[in-house]
């Protein structure tokens, strides 16, 4: 039996380290803290203020596959009805508006009829050869197995082999060529690259079909999309209001020791001291604070990243952006450092930011400096058409941490989930699954079963690895180990009550 009163502590305030708080609760743990070293907690996910509404510099848009979300949702009472409706067009590199996939355009149809052809085809791959594609997390991919949580509103656990599941680890460009469907990649190019994770010829595919599996890619060709009205950083600002812990904002830690079955924590100053740990900030910064140890240092080393810079514009009113738009051209490694897409979220105003979201780095390549690409990103709204006169706001993001083919391919995250618990210690956050905010949450629902049989989940699944072993068994934490898990269904229906944002939750904006 699992000790609910051991004391937990949760590095990271973004959804990865609030949903875990959640997901203890709703499992009878009431003992823990989440440590946020900002102001405000979301993460990725923010939306600072601008003359009464949110803008959106990180996350802006959910679709109805985010079930992680939907906890959270039907938790705290947030929900995705009134926000802003989403529209987009595309340009080219002159600015001219174009529609690249246009049927009726006789200069188009044929590239059209067959991109059509090939989606289709890739559909029927994913869901045949390459089965289990799509669960949460990473777990046996690189050994051609799957198990996890479907993407489904029931998220019913699945396991199998799958030998086919190994091509994953290619990088999407070659993934796509050897099933014969290159064409693909148009349609899943925009929600991937241009928000910031990398580009189809350095990231493994396992990567993309995680957080773009067929259901959420058709719809976002759909434009079946969510918005928040007080925008996506509302979400995460409601579930930390509602926890019985909120995030403590401001925590400045210094150090980490793991030591004789406990880990001590210095924060602020002061010491504080936890039976287990829960490390949902980047991973491999560990190191810069905690007493890492060498299989951890050996692996999180390996760890990849993006440079995504986001930033908000004003301009004069008849050179407003109509509606948003892609530079479908720009999101190749040869135009790195160009615009790829800008945001119009209101657009029943023009006196609101508009949003750029540009990369500068590209495996194997020379970064660009932020100054250099945020020049370049100015010359290319003059030639959209739509030029920047004031520069509000400024993201410089660290982004979707990952591992490239060769170490995805040698089981990285086979070796890394058999490390959880080892010190009293278990990883989660955006590389043990997917940088977006639902497969970050998710993962912690997932890790749920670490506090298996507490007798407060309604169900008893079969034998399945879980995210995080059990919390009272130190050093239990193996591939291969297998553990009883219950986890809460999902409700199918979508949360509808709403509730205004609380005072407290606006708090946390940046300057």
């Amino acid at each position: 039996m699992v000790d609910k009163n051991e004391r937990i502590a949760i590095i990271g305030g973004g959804p990865a380290g609030l949903s875990a708080g959640m997901y203890l609760e709703k499992a009878g743990f009431e003992n823990y803290v989440i440590f946020e070293r900002n102001g405000w907690v979301g993460g990725k996910c923010h939306s600072p203020n601008y003359k009464g509404r949110r803008y959106e510099m990180g996350a802006i848009m959910g679709v109805p596959s985010y079930y992680a979300v939907h906890d959270v949702e039907e938790f705290c009472g947030v929900t995705h009805e009134g926000g802003p409706k989403l529209n987009r067009n595309y340009k080219d590199l002159q600015g001219n508006v174009i529609d690249p996939f246009d049927a009726s355009d006789p200069a188009r149809v044929e590239l059209v009829g067959e991109m059509r052809n090939q989606v289709k085809k890739f559909g029927e791959l994913l869901a045949t050869k390459y089965k289990g594609y799509d669960v949460n997390g990473h777990r046996g991919v690189a050994q051609g197995r799957y198990d996890g949580d479907a993407v489904t509103p029931q998220r019913e656990h699945i396991e199998g082999e799958n030998e086919n599941l190994k091509d994953l680890a290619l990088p999407f460009k070659e993934f796509c060529e050897k099933n014969g469907v290159p064409l693909v990649q148009q349609i899943w190019i925009g929600p991937f690259t241009s928000f910031g994770y990398g580009y189809f010829d350095e990231i493994p595919a396992a990567y993309v079909l995680k957080y773009l599996d067929f259901q959420t890619t058709m719809n976002f060709v759909k434009v079946n999309l969510w918005t928040w009205k007080e925008g996506t950083q509302s979400i995460w600002e409601t579930l930390n209001a509602a926890l019985k812990h909120p995030a403590l904002l401001n925590s400045n830690i210094t150090d980490v020791t793991r030591a004789d079955g406990k880990v001590t924590i210095t924060v602020n100053g002061r010491v504080e001291v936890f039976d287990k740990l829960i490390v949902t900030a980047p991973l491999q910064f560990f190191g810069q604070y905690a007493d890492i140890r060498d299989d951890e240092k050996a692996h999180f080393d390996k760890i990849e990243f993006e440079r995504y810079d986001t930033q908000a514009f004003l301009t004069k009113p008849e050179d407003a952006p109509e509606i948003s738009y892609y530079i479908m051209e720009n999101m190749v490694p040869e135009r790195l450092g160009h615009l790829m897409v800008y945001y119009r979220r209101w657009a029943d105003t023009i006196d609101q930011p508009y949003v750029t979201y540009t990369l500068r780095k590209h495996a194997g390549g020379e970064e660009l400096g932020y100054e250099e690409t945020k020049k370049q990103v100015l010359d290319d709204l003059a030639v959209m058409g739509n030029p920047a006169e004031k520069v509000i706001d400024e993201g410089k993001w660290y982004y979707f941490p990952h591992v490239l083919t060769d170490d995805y391919a040698a089981g990285w995250y086979d070796e890394v989930e058999a490390m959880q618990g080892k010190y009293d210690t278990y990883y989660a956050g955006e590389v043990m699954s997917f940088g977006d905010m639902d497969e970050t949450a998710e993962y912690s629902r997932a890790g749920r079963a670490l506090l298996r049989r507490v007798g407060h989940a309604p169900c008893v699944r079969r034998e399945s690895t879980p995210v995080f072993p059990s919390l009272s068994r130190r050093g239990r934490a193996s591939a291969g180990a297998r553990w009883r898990s219950c986890t809460s269904g999902r409700a199918g229906s979508k949360a509808s009550r709403g509730t205004t944002l609380p005072p407290a939750c606006r708090r946390a904006q940046l300057s």
